[in-house]
């Protein structure tokens, strides 16, 4: 038993004369969705959203980073420039709950312990875990069916700024490829609504956050050893 809390003292020591520094901050944006309802734009936020983010810094040139963001999303076939969807009419709201992990790339050297102004632009991606609604379409409108969850691979490129000492500002646009096609309606898996289904069943919905991070960095100072 002594052995175990040994290991357990000496693991905790190797941590924390490993550790590098942290940054736990605020999403504050929008979100627009990529489908078979509405306009076809890739950005084009139209809903709020927003989260918070830690990032572990290990290098100048990557962090691990984990996220929760949550945003409605919502498209009428009425804005659409589609004939075809302008005639049909059909409307729609979801929201989305996302949990994300993965790793953060630096196209520049982020020296965080460094006095000078560091800018970089970056990307990021990892694996979502959401949670959405199952909905389907009637009567032109969306309808709650349950629900759900789902998985997405997010695509996020952005660009990132020491605003002063401790505080980071970036923005940054990132698409979520998912693993549902029925974020909009058009698919919904409950076998009643097969008539309703509609749209291109061959493909996979998207889902956009688009806006600003605030992060504050605190812990020890990255030493960044080569070694």
């Amino acid at each position: 038993m002594r052995r175990v809390y040994l290991y357990i003292i000496l693991l905790f020591c190797a941590l924390d004369a490993t550790a590098q520094i942290n940054e736990l901050g605020v999403f504050l944006g929008g979100s627009n969705y990529i489908g078979d309802v509405g306009p076809t734009d890739y950005i084009s936020p139209n809903e709020p959203a927003f989260g918070v983010i830690y990032k572990w810094n290990r290098s100048t040139r990557h962090s691990y980073r984990f996220s929760y963001y949550q945003g409605n999303i919502t498209s009428r076939d009425i804005d659409s420039d589609v004939p075809g969807r302008k005639l049909r009419g059909n409307s729609f709201k979801n929201n989305i709950k996302e949990f994300s992990a993965g790793i953060e790339f630096n196209f520049l050297e982020f020296d965080l312990h460094s006095n000078e102004k560091t800018t970089t632009p970056y990307v990021f991606t990892g694996i979502n875990h959401f949670i959405y609604n199952e909905i389907f379409i009637l009567g032109n409108e969306s309808h709650i069916d349950y629900r759900h969850s789902s998985f997405a691979i997010p695509i996020v490129v952005g660009l990132k700024t020491r605003l002063i000492r401790n505080f980071i500002i970036g923005f940054e646009v990132g698409a979520r490829y998912t693993f549902t096609d029925n974020l909009d309606g058009s698919n919904p898996i409950n076998e009643n609504f097969e008539t309703l289904k509609f749209g291109n069943l061959n493909s996979k919905d998207w889902y956009v956050f688009s806006g600003f991070t605030l992060t504050y960095t605190f812990g020890r100072n990255p030493c960044f050893c080569t070694e």
